[in-house]
């Protein structure tokens, strides 16, 4: 920024799009302390709104534990909600994709989630991949996600990517 003014270079290129986020999913539930695993997540994903822009929000069950009501709260920015006793994440982010049209990219490796995703013309990108753009498996698998070309298909393989696949893609360079 000079004297007030954005430099063209400073501008962002992309298109932001809103991101939800199938939390316990994301996190797994193979931990000891599952609070202190979503606080953490919380804190990840307030760092890169904070550094991509995207409006995100993230649902974790509530279904076996959670109060009679669902429950909303904003922390850092962040859409965090619960699922109401009974009810499990996957209902509350297909109903909040299906009754809030936008262009969603849905973060998931839930299969049933992921097809009603692209059924109401959103994108679901993988648990997995997301989980490297936070550059949590950075410590874990020795990978570096900000390597040129990390998410480069293999070479060699002539098979054309789908139509799908050619939107994971594209969604993954808004991410």
């Amino acid at each position: 920024m000079i004297d007030g003014i954005i430099a063209p270079s400073l501008v962002r290129r992309t298109s932001i799009a809103p991101i939800i986020i199938d939390g316990y999913n994301l996190i797994g539930i193979q931990h000891r302390d599952l609070r202190h695993k979503r606080e953490e997540l919380i804190q990840q994903l307030i760092a890169y709104k904070r550094l991509k822009g995207h409006d995100i929000t993230v649902v974790f069950d509530g279904w076996k534990t959670g109060s009679h009501r669902e429950e909303h709260a904003v922390t850092g920015g962040i859409r965090v909600i619960y699922s109401r006793l009974g009810d499990k994440a996957d209902d509350v982010i297909r109903r909040i994709i299906s009754q809030e049209r936008k262009e969603w990219i849905v973060i998931t490796s839930d299969r049933e989630i992921a097809s009603h995703a692209w059924a109401e013309g959103a994108v679901p990108v993988s648990s997995d991949d997301f989980r490297q753009r936070l550059g949590q498996d950075d410590m874990n698998r020795g990978e570096n996600p900000h390597d040129e070309g990390w998410d480069r298909r293999e070479k060699g393989n002539p098979r054309q990517p789908s139509k799908k696949e050619k939107a994971v893609i594209r969604v993954l360079r808004k991410l």
